[in-house]
């Protein structure tokens, strides 16, 4: 599967509501123009979705992986042209970090940028669809490099390869559930200090060796369902807390998952968006690809 881009054929073939096809033509109709267009997030309208034929569901993924949900304003109006311009420029590299919840799948021997593949089915995929729909005359160049079942230690051990030789011009991490869930299995001992210190460290190494980068900390997040019980509290809190500490430290852009998830529960069930409380689905998937691109602004 090549890039997605979003064209007027495309787009209006995957609507699968009266409402969501006038919305897709009009993005077509903008995107034509050069404006970049906004979808509203359907999924937070609609948190109890009736069965679906299999054909149905095709079109809902293919409307997804056409980054509709991964947009991040709610309106239905064309972006300023000015104020809406993309801190991005010609050639920029944009980097996924993390563990599974980043990995999403990914096809780990596709290594090139924009491959379908290579990118997971989670919030990578869809926001680099996003970018590639909106901006296409930037040649922006997309990885996920996340791995399942890494936490700290692991991102530095690879860190070189799989960060520092690829240049990112924006990089954003999501790491730290792992941290403690392995610990929680008797997997590995490390502590909120361990976490702290480790993670202050890759920061570090980050900042000195890609100055120019831009950094974007991603909040680790569960939600109360499936393998997330008591036992996890109050020691997720604690490295939540550093993530986000840390962030400030660094003074980075923060994207708050865990506080978008705490009042998306208040619409639909937390398996609705986390089946066991960890891994996302597509719903939740697409809701923080909607949040990461409010927060973050490009």
């Amino acid at each position: 599967m090549g890039t997605i881009a979003a064209t007027t054929t495309d787009i209006t073939a995957v609507a699968v509501t009266d409402t969501r096809v006038e919305f897709a033509w009009q993005a077509a109709q903008n995107r034509a123009a050069g404006n970049v267009f906004r979808l509203p997030n359907f999924f937070a309208s609609e948190p109890h979705m009736q069965p679906a034929s299999r054909r149905d569901v095709l079109k809902q993924s293919l409307m997804l992986s056409a980054a509709a949900a991964a947009l991040p304003a709610s309106g239905l109006s064309a972006a300023p042209a000015e104020t809406d311009k993309p801190r991005l420029g010609t050639n920029n590299v944009i980097l996924f970090q993390g563990d599974s919840i980043t990995d999403a799948g990914r096809d780990r021997r596709r290594g090139e940028p924009n491959d379908a593949r290579a990118l997971g089915r989670g919030y990578p995929l869809m926001l680099a669809g996003a970018f590639l729909a909106d901006y296409p005359e930037l040649d922006l160049k997309v990885y996920n490099r996340g791995i399942s079942g890494n936490k700290v230690p692991d991102l530095d051990a690879r860190w070189e390869p799989d960060c520092v030789e690829l240049k990112p011009d924006v990089l954003s991490i999501l790491i730290g559930i792992n941290d403690l869930w392995h610990k929680l299995n008797g997997r590995y001992d490390g502590t909120v200090e361990s976490y702290q210190s480790g993670y202050r460290a890759l920061l570090e190494r980050t900042s000195k060796a890609l100055p120019k980068t831009r950094i974007v900390i991603c909040e680790p997040f569960v939600l109360r369902t499936g393998a997330v019980n008591d036992k996890w509290f109050p020691e997720f809190e604690q490295r939540r807390a550093v993530a986000e500490k840390l962030a400030g430290e660094f003074k980075l852009a923060y994207v708050p998952f865990q506080s978008m998830f705490d009042d998306a529960v208040k619409s639909a069930p937390p398996s609705y968006w986390a089946g066991d409380g960890v891994h996302p689905t597509v719903a939740g998937h697409a809701l923080m690809a909607k949040t990461w691109r409010d927060v973050v602004g490009l």
